[in-house]
């Protein structure tokens, strides 16, 4: 773990309640692999107190991307940052997706819901660097909850959109698109983040399809580093189910592994 105390915030993008900051921190950068997060400290006053987690967008060796919805005090803050002002951050954290040279010349899939899209479009950069072939699903509430459609589609992945109201692709949840085209595919794998009861649905189709399945669970952390036992999840352990924290252990979970809610241990 790398603390930059001035990481620059050179490019920003907005899509209404949307935001895209591109910061350069290359010790940080250079480090990160897929699903890892950082901490942010938002505000150099003493109120918000605690750093908040983002995952990390997209990276390379000098810069990396944050992409994160305003919801509530803390976002709003950091959504008031300007270019060339500098973040205080802590990173890489956490335990990454799986990647390498054996999904090469594979299909996988990401499927991510709403601003759980974050992680997805770096793991999608480098598995298809890595020579897999990744096609994507994102889903959000309405066409203004997809801004990163184009993005997306201006990259050459292939791309499959979804929304609640269907004002743009599939009419309905992502969940419910991918169950419908998932036996169009023959997926070795597949990812996703967003909310828990559209991962828990995603789950639920991989395990029935005997497909290796990872999901970078979202929560609420307080420090980031595992010390404070603020963003715990029951994991299945060989020698029991344990709460598990999640930005040390995780934020990537393999799917067989995670009790989700309601299930019992």
């Amino acid at each position: 773990m790398i603390k930059d105390p001035q990481a620059l915030i050179f490019r920003i993008k907005r899509w209404e309640d949307y935001y895209l900051f591109a910061l350069e921190s290359p010790q940080i950068a250079s480090r990160a692999v897929p699903g890892q997060f950082i901490m942010v400290r938002i505000s150099p006053h003493p109120y918000p107190l605690l750093r908040r987690p983002f995952s990390i967008h997209d990276a390379s060796k000098t810069h990396l991307e944050i992409f994160f919805q305003v919801t509530g005090i803390g976002t709003e803050l950091l959504s008031q940052r300007r270019e060339n002002d500098s973040l205080d951050i802590l990173g890489p954290l956490g335990k990454g997706f799986t990647t390498g040279p054996a999904l090469a010349e594979k299909e996988v899939v990401a499927v991510g819901g709403g601003r759980g899209i974050a992680p997805l479009y770096y793991l999608a950069q480098v598995l298809r660097s890595e020579g897999a072939s990744i096609r994507i699903f994102y889903g959000g509430q309405t066409l203004k909850d997809l801004p990163l459609r184009e993005k997306i589609e201006g990259d050459g992945f292939p791309l499959h959109c979804s929304t609640d109201d269907g004002s743009y692709g599939f009419k309905g949840l992502v969940s419910d698109y991918f169950a419908q085209e998932l036996h169009k595919m023959n997926p070795s794998r597949i990812y996703s983040c967003g909310p828990e009861l559209m991962m828990e649905k995603i789950a639920s189709l991989a395990r029935n399809k005997n497909i290796p399945a990872e999901f970078s669970l979202e929560s609420i952390m307080g420090c980031g580093i595992g010390a404070c036992w603020s963003c715990v999840k029951r994991i299945q352990k060989e020698e029991g189910t344990e709460w598990t924290r999640i930005c040390e252990e995780g934020p990537v979970f393999n799917g067989e592994d995670i009790l989700w809610q309601g299930e019992e241990p």
